[in-house]
């Protein structure tokens, strides 16, 4: 059974998923923060760097968002295309200092480092994200059944206007074509509102749309996939969620008004003390350890406690499938987003090591976002990418 708990205090909502009791995902919205993902831009070219086929964009913000050549040319189907040579391109034939851009922020700022920014622009809906700027439909990699990818894909095909593309989201799996024309329609209308907006070169940059709050996000990601109660901490809470469920016909989902310490009625404070610490203890007396740099996350598996009933190798291959497990979750839990490096307990038999990644794929499964598992470096490293769901 999936729950959110949402807890709002003054300017800071903490969101939390619960699937059968246990914590899988948690956010904190605070007002004081500004979230710049999602907002699409009129924004102006501020500078070209050739050497890195980048540029940077003034979007009315403190520091202009990077954005790159790939960003910029039109987004092809790789599964139909080759990928373009990017080296025999010359960015400063593509765009001009001081011309206006239409881009999307991709991701926050982080540090030192500005918003990165890209023209192809996403508008995520209930069952599809329309891409206005391509021509490609694609589903959700988390949709398996072959069967069914290919009727969505039919469908999509059929009812999308030329020149624009889609992505087909997993809450599509088994919805009709009146479902998906709904959504799509939607979509497209939003997206001509944008681009409708009136505007003259004294008004750039200028914001033409910004995104979903994170609690509309993950409402519209989780409302089709077995969201049964939200508990909210103010009445107020609950009529607006009431509002919103009520325009997505979806009323079945109760909500529940609990005033009272809401994060210590539903048993979180202890779950979230384990999510927030550097080193996570496993059942066994082995521990994963997580470290958070501004280029990559690592972690790493130690054994620490855990001997094993049997040789080295029993050992090594019993913590690090536990460990898997434990990873994906705090993966997930955590929302990391970017490259990831586990360091493993070392295997000498690939029977062994081909088992813990199969355990750690299947886990993976659970999560709601793209991830990509590279492989294992030379050093014996597993390498990964994640798409976190929201900015930190």
């Amino acid at each position: 059974m999936k729950e959110l708990v949402v807890n709002i205090q003054d300017e800071v909502e903490k969101i939390f998923l619960l699937e059968d009791g246990i914590l899988t995902e948690k956010y904190v919205d605070s007002k004081f923060k500004k979230r710049l993902e999602g907002n699409i831009y009129i924004g102006k070219v501020q500078n070209i760097i050739p050497g890195l086929q980048a540029a940077f964009i003034n979007v009315g913000e403190n520091k202009n968002a990077f954005i790159h050549l790939k960003d910029i040319l039109p987004k092809v189907d790789i599964t139909k295309e080759p990928s373009q040579d990017y080296d025999n391109i010359d960015i400063k034939n593509i765009i001009k200092i001081g011309k206006p851009i239409i881009i999307e922020i991709k991701r926050d700022s982080y540090n030192k480092k500005g918003a990165r920014a890209s023209t192809h622009i996403n508008l995520p809906g209930r069952y599809l994200a329309l891409l206005p700027n391509s021509s490609f439909v694609t589903v959700s990699q988390k949709i398996e059944d072959e069967k069914e990818r290919n009727r969505l894909i039919q469908i999509v095909k059929e009812i999308i206007p030329e020149n624009m593309g889609a992505i087909i989201r997993t809450s599509a799996y088994g919805k009709s074509k009146k479902d998906l024309e709904e959504d799509l329609e939607s979509l497209i209308n939003k997206w001509n509102e944008i681009i409708s907006i009136e505007f003259n070169k004294n008004d750039i940059p200028k914001l033409i749309y910004k995104s979903n709050e994170i609690l509309d996000k993950i409402l519209i990601d989780l409302m089709d996939k077995g969201l049964e109660k939200i508990y909210v901490n103010t009445d107020l809470a609950k009529t607006k969620l009431s509002e919103k469920l009520k325009l997505w016909n979806k009323e079945d989902i109760e909500i529940i008004v609990d005033p009272k310490n809401i994060e210590n009625n539903y048993e979180l404070c202890k779950q979230l003390e384990v999510a927030e610490n550097r080193k996570v203890w496993l059942k066994s007396g082995g521990f994963i350890t997580i470290d958070k740099t501004e280029a990559l996350t690592a972690i790493d598996v130690n054994s620490a406690k855990y001997t094993g009933k049997s040789d080295l190798e029993d050992t090594a291959f019993s913590i690090n499938k536990e460990s898997a497990i434990e990873i994906a979750k705090q993966i997930r839990l955590r929302d990391i987003g970017g490259i990831i490096v586990i360091d493993f307990i070392d295997l000498k038999d690939d029977l062994h090591k081909k088992e813990v990644i199969n355990i750690f794929k299947e886990e993976l499964k659970k999560d709601r976002t793209k991830i990509q598992i590279e492989g294992f470096t030379k050093l014996n490293l597993l390498e990964l990418t994640r798409k976190h769901i929201c900015s930190e």
